[in-house]
């Protein structure tokens, strides 16, 4: 008689407390809340022209004689208005979710475009060792001396002085990510190569060599997988102080045009009228890169202590 095979599957929390990152996850309510926060603003800044009342990018729905209007719940206020309107008569629930767009998909990208060149000059420089490597890192020396901000701003002066005037503001946007990827790439060699050769040394890397194994296989295959862990907690982190570093070019007038409403636009025409009484155009856009940049700060703390046992 074959004997009966028990067919009961462990349900899904089970699984997910069998794993440690979720368990941790799961248990941590600061981790959850951060995670929800972000989960929601990243969501309806991705879903800005579904929700969003008005479309600040469409002329037709914007009127300078409501330009100026408190929020609703102040004398003077307009319903259809929820918080307000800044000096240009648009709807600041509506330029707060583009903006917020805008300022996502920079720090995404410029975290993307710093970590995938810091991780390959990193790994190359771990693996290949020699005067590749000094030069690499003493460079990324160099860089680490002076603040992330101030290396955006001179990278970003430089690439806006070699474009014709006519598209500096088509391709504002591509250059401040270029600017603040660049500004960002030391941190991530450091730890890339700082893995690589811990990685380099150990038995699968050296078989692999026995076997012939070409280098550059070597390392997209076996080494980029196995240092990526250290690398994606340094680039939660990353997108944080991206967010931050775009609303500061922003407010500088070194980022996106002021006809694009990034979160860092809107808080530097806010703050051309903050003396005037006009609060509630710099309060709500810094209200929610606040909230924003502490969510994904909280979120990058809690994936750097639970993928580091030494922190626990």
């Amino acid at each position: 008689m074959a004997l009966e095979r028990d067919e009961t599957k462990p349900s899904l929390w089970a699984r997910l407390n069998d794993n440690d990152i979720a368990y941790s996850f799961f248990h941590s309510p600061l981790a959850m809340t951060a995670a929800l926060v972000t989960a929601i603003m990243v969501l309806s800044s991705l879903a800005a022209p579904l929700i969003a009342p008005f479309d600040p990018f469409d002329p037709a729905q914007i009127s300078l004689w409501d330009g100026k209007k408190p929020p609703f719940w102040e004398a003077g206020g307009d319903p259809a208005y929820l918080l307000g309107t800044d000096n240009q008569g648009r709807d600041m629930l509506s330029t707060i979710l583009y903006g917020g767009r805008i300022s996502l998909m920079v720090g995404f990208a410029a975290v993307f475009f710093g970590m995938f060149l810091g991780v390959m000059l990193g790994v190359i420089s771990g693996y290949v060792g020699g005067w590749f490597e000094t030069l690499i890192m003493r460079l990324a020396d160099i860089q680490l001396t002076i603040p992330g901000i101030l290396t955006a701003i001179l990278i970003n002066g430089i690439l806006r002085s070699v474009l014709p005037p006519e598209l500096r503001d088509e391709l504002a946007i591509y250059v401040v990510i270029l600017a603040i990827g660049l500004s960002d790439w030391p941190q991530f060699a450091r730890v890339a190569r700082g893995a690589t050769l811990v990685e380099a040394k150990k038995e699968y890397i050296q078989a692999a060599r026995v076997i012939g194994l070409r280098p550059y296989l070597i390392m997209a295959r076996h080494i980029v997988p196995n240092v990526m862990r250290p690398v994606l907690v340094l680039a939660t982190i990353g997108l944080a102080l991206a967010i931050i570093a775009e609303a500061t070019l922003s407010f500088l007038g070194q980022g996106v045009p002021p006809t694009t409403p990034s979160l860092g636009t809107l808080i530097r025409v806010g703050n051309e009228y903050l003396f005037s009484g006009l609060w509630w155009i710099t309060f709500f856009p810094a209200i929610a890169l606040v909230v924003l940049v502490l969510a994904v700060n909280l979120l990058g703390d809690w994936l750097r202590d639970t993928l580091n046992p030494k922190l626990r």
